[in-house]
């Protein structure tokens, strides 16, 4: 099993990083994979992402996952059936300076990719910072 967490500086208030977070649309504008995202049936979401495997041609998948929007405490969590056990948990808090929010991400999988599990939290808390900073200005 694997557990990650990492934790970056966005140059926004709290109140609207997380706003921004809790709308499931926005997911295609942070994670560079999705193509698409569609919330339904209380916290359920379709999602679509363009992926290029090693393995296999190029394509698009769909699958379903859920999320919870945690308004007290300004989190989410989330997970997708499947057999890597994927599911996770963000935390939006207040940064050191006004005006500034810490979006911490926790991760956990069945499937230990270390190097490529790291490298992809780094790639979803910078897509969020700049889209999140970009729609701000």
């Amino acid at each position: 099993m694997g557990d990650y967490s990492e934790t970056i500086t966005v140059a926004v208030p709290p109140e609207r990083l997380f706003s921004y977070l809790a709308d499931v649309q926005n997911l295609p504008a942070y994670l560079p994979r999705l193509t698409s995202a569609r919330p339904h049936d209380g916290d359920k979401v379709t999602v679509t992402a363009h992926i290029d495997p090693a393995d296999a041609p190029e394509q698009d998948v769909t699958s379903e996952a859920w999320i919870h929007v945690v308004e007290e405490g300004k989190s989410l969590e989330w997970g997708a059936p499947g057999p890597h056990d994927y599911h996770g948990r963000l935390h939006v808090a207040g940064g050191d300076d006004a005006g500034t929010s810490r979006l911490t991400v926790e991760l956990r999988t069945e499937s230990v990719e270390g190097e490529q599990v790291d490298h992809g939290l780094d790639e979803a808390l910078t897509g969020i910072k700049d889209a999140v900073e970009r729609a701000e200005h």
